[in-house]
């Protein structure tokens, strides 16, 4: 009988998760991992917590808060996604987990959100505003096709064009629709397109996934069609596909089938179109030459002889070239008097003619000064004999003149009353012309004394 083997020492639970903690840890390492995001979460610490899954499995996530900062890619459930990380073990809950340091949409997902990503940049920049759309041609005589020269696209825009508008030149210009050189090639293709003098191009190709459809929505080839002058329709995939594509061009097709009947007018339409046309066309030329009939009728009936008619238009003739030589004559007379007035001008505008007007101003001057110095002489003679008469008529030798006059005693004091003499003192009487010697007599009342004297003067 074999001996019992001995049973390892017994562990505790946290023994027991500390060591296959660090089992994960060491033996896988750095890795990384693709799935499909789901039960994401984010608690009010900043970390972020989701489940990575696939078809059969899944797989608990954390990303701590210092690498969620760092996060450009918006998460979501659903979003498939790469990460990068390490695996560990959380030892509290004994939860089996990955410890991401890095994230990045994955697949279809990647594509989605560089396509997300070029719209909005693209928008900002206004590469896809209604302003700068151009409007289409109704009428197109050369239609460029750049697609691929094997694929359905092709042909089933010919057999739109053979059937509604066989008239209409197409000018295939061949390009790669998908891979990694088929961006560059269609830039190419767009370039020489644009060179070739058409009525619009048809850039397009049949449906795909996103992935096959890409080179649509790179932004190389969105710049070439926002740089064609010749207006681009857009013709990719299928109805659901959306291309960066879409929004540059100045029209998006859901199909490329669509697209060539966008551009190619009805040729049963255009018949009856120009059958109206033609209708309206005879009504008119019927029309106008009614109203011709009748404005010629109105013009014959009061026509003249051809000879009546010329001796008219001779005699208009005469007239006409009478009033040019009339006007002729009249401009000439008015060019010599203007001549004249300028010479005159010119020569008073001579210094010798300025120096002869300037002296003739100064005599002027002059004789002005005279007469002004002449005149003011006058009146200020004027004015003193008038104060000489005025000072004459107050003067007391005036007063003698009239009869009266002055006595004086022997000091000259005039003697104005009778109190002022003496019996046979001896007075002067001064006269308008000489002075008499006076003795005064006696006294008498000065009134009958006055006058006394005065016909003793007399």
């Amino acid at each position: 009988m074999p001996a019992p083997q001995s049973l390892p020492a017994t562990l505790s639970v946290s023994q027991l998760n500390r060591q296959a903690r660090h089992l994960l840890e060491d033996v896988f390492g750095e890795l990384r991992v693709e799935g499909e995001l789901s039960g994401l979460s984010r608690p009010s610490s900043g970390h972020v917590y989701f489940t990575l899954k696939d078809a059969t499995a899944q797989v608990r996530c954390a990303l701590f808060r210092h690498q969620a900062l760092r996060l450009h890619t918006p998460l979501r459930d659903g979003l498939a996604i790469q990460v990068q990380g390490r695996l560990s073990l959380f030892e509290t809950r004994g939860d089996y987990q990955l410890i991401v340091s890095q994230l990045e949409p994955a697949g279809e997902g990647a594509l989605r959100q560089a396509f997300e990503t070029l719209k909005i940049r693209l928008t900002a920049e206004g590469l896809f505003t209604a302003g700068r759309k151009r409007p289409l041609p109704e009428h197109p005589r050369r239609i460029g096709i750049i697609t691929s020269p094997t694929g359905a696209a092709i042909r089933d825009i010919i057999s739109v064009f053979a059937r509604r508008a066989p008239q209409i030149e197409l000018l295939l210009i061949p390009s790669s629709v998908q891979g990694r050189e088929a961006a560059g090639r269609l830039v190419q293709a767009l370039a020489l397109a644009d060179r070739q003098g058409l009525d619009a191009l048809i850039l397009g190709r049949g449906g795909g996934s996103l992935e096959d459809l890409w080179c649509f929505n790179e932004e190389a080839v969105a710049r070439a069609i926002a740089a064609c002058q010749t207006p681009v329709v857009s013709a990719v995939g299928h109805e659901t596909d959306v291309s960066i594509s879409d929004f540059v061009a100045d029209l998006r097709a859901p199909t490329p089938s669509a697209a060539a009947e966008i551009l190619s007018p009805d040729q049963r339409k255009l018949q009856q179109q120009l059958a109206g046309l033609q209708q309206r066309l005879i009504l008119g030329q019927q029309a106008q030459l009614t109203r011709a009939q009748l404005q010629l009728r109105d013009i014959s009936s009061p026509l003249r002889h051809p000879l009546q008619q010329i001796g008219q238009y001779r005699q208009q003739t005469r007239q006409l070239e009478q009033r040019l030589q009339q006007a002729r004559q009249r401009r000439l007379e008015r060019a010599w008097q203007t001549l004249q007035q300028l010479e005159i001008r010119l020569r008073n505008l001579t210094p010798r003619q300025q120096l002869k007007q300037l002296k003739q101003q100064q005599a002027a001057l002059a004789q002005r000064l005279e007469q002004a110095i002449r005149t003011r002489l006058e009146r200020q003679q004027q004015q003193l004999r008038q104060l000489g008469l005025l000072l004459h008529g107050v003067s007391p030798l005036a007063t003698l003149t009239r009869g009266y006059s002055i006595l004086q005693d022997a000091q000259g004091q005039i003697i104005r009353r009778p109190d002022q003499v003496q019996p046979g003192q001896t007075l002067q009487a001064r006269l308008a012309t000489g002075s008499l010697q006076l003795q005064v007599a006696g006294e008498l009342q000065g009134q009958h004394l006055q006058k006394g004297a005065r016909r003793h003067a007399g």
